[in-house]
């Protein structure tokens, strides 16, 4: 179940996996600059073991399955924030806030929990900076509960399916103005409820496509300690889940970012969906205390059975260092124990960890290179804050992407974009111009904070800082080879003439380790993509993407 559907009639089952030993990893220069490293408690720790080493799949990204019966964190590498998780039988759907990136809420399958597959988005209509999302089925059909942010008022919407792979209906609107991250949830009385940020709940009617009352505070969730570093205490993010005679509802309080401490997940109890809710006497049950901690900002939490009958959460977290990536999706084995609570119990997941038992692994990931024989916008590509007719800017033929250009630069220009969950990379693209065009590479956050290197006919354009910089001479003409390299934010620039059988690197490099939310907001990361400005098509051909060991 994502929040809850119904109750599938299974108790606690008892997973039980030793705490793991903390990695201690190097803290970042820029936060001890900051002064955050002294103001942290450090854990004592032995020696660590070398670091484990992620598996190698398509475009030698990194993969969760060590293939020996173990995984490694995280299990959806790059920005994949506020994970919805339903189990549907033998399969697990899952999805993730998409914000400014349409096509949106791109659908993943799994039957194991550690392999995912995509499939198709479910939103394709610019509705809005789309957030942390339910995705539910209830009586034999989908929903997806998404709260957006947009103008002239935020809203939450409910979107509904037959089938998983849609068609998806559009958009209708539940006049929830205030209130953000709903979670669907069905009563002991067959009542549905969704419940908000805050503490929050409303009555949904039979059908789930509207409300039926007015907003209710049910719930005061735990409240850390005064001293403890958070971005604030910003209730949010409720998951419910029916498992046996108890409703059990985790929170995430903290703030999503801000200090590496400061995200974390907490629980409560009802016996009723009505309540009165007990709190879990373990809280915080996951929490960041160390920057030398692999992943910070944890928190977000759902649950779910694995096919073993084991029960896991799924949550999300930065890479220690890269906030660069975005929140990760990240998997932790839980313990139920005889008083009826539960405890996650992978320590802070820089170790290798047991997969669930049972299940079949799908083919992992997707390649992110492109010989564009195909369209994949929605699984491969996505637009940033599309207008209603961004589609028709781009189209396929002979293995080449012609791209409408559209604005001046990237920032006017709504680029094609993917996701890369590596903290090295590079990526290259042969780029031939329309008269009167320029075209180029990007590493972009978003409108006003990106990085990367393009041409027009006559001189190269280099971005940096999101605005537009030195001009230097193009010795190509009008079609160039681009390459781009992202070495654990190192930033360089190639180029080539003739394909791509000599480089000639480019006289200005760049470090982007400040190219993030903490930094410039909009819970988004640091993507890959391509541009089109000015008149006509630019035409894209051979688009390689390889994650870099570092």
């Amino acid at each position: 179940m994502a929040c809850l559907g119904a109750d599938d009639g299974a108790g606690p089952v008892t997973w039980r996996l030793p705490l793991l030993t903390r990695r201690t990893a190097i803290a970042s220069a820029g936060l001890t600059s900051l002064g955050l490293a002294t103001s942290l408690p450090a854990s004592p720790s032995p020696a660590p073991d070398p670091s484990p080493k992620w598996r190698r799949g398509l475009d030698n990204q990194r993969i969760a399955d060590l293939g020996d019966g173990r995984f490694l964190n995280p299990v959806l590498s790059g920005d994949r924030p506020d994970p919805a998780i339903l189990k549907d039988g033998d399969d697990y759907y899952l999805t993730f806030s998409s914000f400014e990136s349409y096509p949106g809420l791109l659908i993943w399958h799994s039957r194991d929990l550690v392999n995912w597959h995509p499939r198709k988005p479910a939103l394709t209509r610019n509705i809005g900076s789309v957030w942390a999302v339910s995705l539910e089925k209830h009586k034999g059909r989908y929903f997806i509960y998404i709260p957006v942010k947009a103008s002239p008022q935020n809203d939450t919407f409910v979107i509904w399916a037959d089938h998983i792979d849609g068609p998806w209906s559009d958009p209708v609107p539940l006049s929830l103005h205030r209130h953000i991250d709903p979670c669907h949830a069905v009563g002991e009385d067959g009542s549905r409820w969704l419940f908000l940020s805050g503490g929050d709940r409303v009555r949904l009617s039979d059908d789930g496509m509207r409300v039926t009352g007015e907003v209710e505070h049910v719930y005061d969730p735990w409240r850390y300690p005064d001293e403890w570093d958070v971005e604030g205490f910003a209730p949010e993010g409720p998951k419910i889940h029916r498992i046996g005679q108890w409703f059990y509802m985790l929170t995430a309080v903290g703030g999503t970012a801000g200090p590496p401490t400061g995200h974390m997940v907490i629980a409560a109890r009802s016996r009723s969906i009505h309540g009165p809710w007990e709190q879990h006497p373990g809280n915080p049950l996951v929490r960041t205390t160390d920057i030398r901690e692999a992943w910070w900002s944890r928190g977000h939490a759902s649950l779910v059975q694995a096919p073993d009958k084991s029960w896991w959460s799924l949550y999300h977290g930065f890479e220690n260092g890269y906030w660069t990536l975005g929140r990760q999706c990240l998997l932790d084995p839980v313990e139920f124990t005889p008083d009826g609570w539960f405890r996650m119990t992978g320590g802070d997941l820089s170790a290798p960890i047991a997969k669930p038992d049972g299940g079949t692994a799908l083919p992992h990931g997707m390649a992110l290179s492109d010989d564009f024989s195909t369209l994949a916008i929605g699984t491969k590509w996505s637009f940033f804050r599309p207008d209603p007719d961004e589609a028709t800017r781009a189209r396929v033929a002979d293995n080449t992407l012609y791209f409408k250009g559209k604005g001046l630069a990237p920032s006017t220009g709504s680029p094609l974009l993917v996701t890369a969950g590596d903290t090295s990379y590079r990526f290259e693209c042969d780029i031939e111009l329309a008269p009167g065009g320029t075209a180029g590479l990007v590493l972009f956050y978003d409108d006003k904070l990106y990085a990367g290197l393009g041409f027009d006919a006559e001189r190269f354009v280099t971005h940096q800082y999101g605005i537009e910089r030195g001009r230097p001479v193009n010795p190509h003409g009008d079609r160039m080879r681009i390459r781009v390299t992202n070495r654990q934010h190192i930033v360089s620039f190639h180029t080539s003439g003739d394909g791509g059988k000599t480089w000639a690197k480019f006289d200005r490099g760049m470090e982007v380790s400040g190219y993030h939310h903490n930094v410039r907001g909009g819970f988004l990361m640091l993507r890959p993509g391509l541009y089109a400005a000015g008149p006509g098509e630019a035409k894209f051909r051979d688009f390689r993407f390889t994650a870099l060991d570092d």
